[in-house]
């Protein structure tokens, strides 16, 4: 019987609760967010669309880097942690944080309209935030699937020398 290390339920837990706390934020915040753009703007309605499409569109690579998150996790409890799916997962990771990063970054003229006609720079701030803490993990991951690429080429290269 094998037990499960409480360090990755732990883990598992805390994604499942960024995913409600994420789906919380685009049932109630983003549409709130996408009405105050079209009440500042009241004659370009599009505004409001495209908030949400910015918004939403990056609500998508958070889930699935969520997920590739949770499949990492399983890895790590079937002790397949040094394996190529782990280094695909990372990869898949890294593609996600670059392409959350890409929506707010597309989405940042958009945050500027709302900052400068609501006199409000902390919009701005809180979207770089997003684009840089999306690159930190972009960035980190990978860090980790070189390191990992190698440690597994390394340890296929012992195996054949034994």
């Amino acid at each position: 019987m094998t037990r499960k290390p409480a360090s990755t339920t732990f883990l598992k837990a805390v994604i499942l609760l960024l995913a409600l706390g994420a789906l919380a934020l685009c049932i109630f915040v983003v549409p709130a967010i996408a009405g105050f753009a079209a009440e500042l703007y009241p004659g370009q309605a599009y505004l409001k669309v495209l908030v949400m499409i910015d918004l939403f569109g990056a609500a998508v690579p958070f889930y699935i880097a969520l997920y590739q998150t949770f499949k990492l996790l399983g890895y790590i409890d079937q002790n397949m942690a040094f394996s190529d799916a782990s280094v695909r997962v990372l990869k898949n990771i890294k593609h996600c944080a670059v392409a959350i990063s890409g929506m707010f970054a597309l989405g940042m003229p958009l945050f500027y309209l709302m900052a400068e006609k609501d006199d409000a720079p902390g919009i701005i701030v809180i979207g770089m935030i997003f684009i840089f803490a999306s690159m930190v993990i972009a960035v980190f991951a990978a860090v980790l699937q070189k390191l990992l690429k190698d440690a597994i080429d390394l340890k296929s290269e012992n195996d054949l020398t034994v």
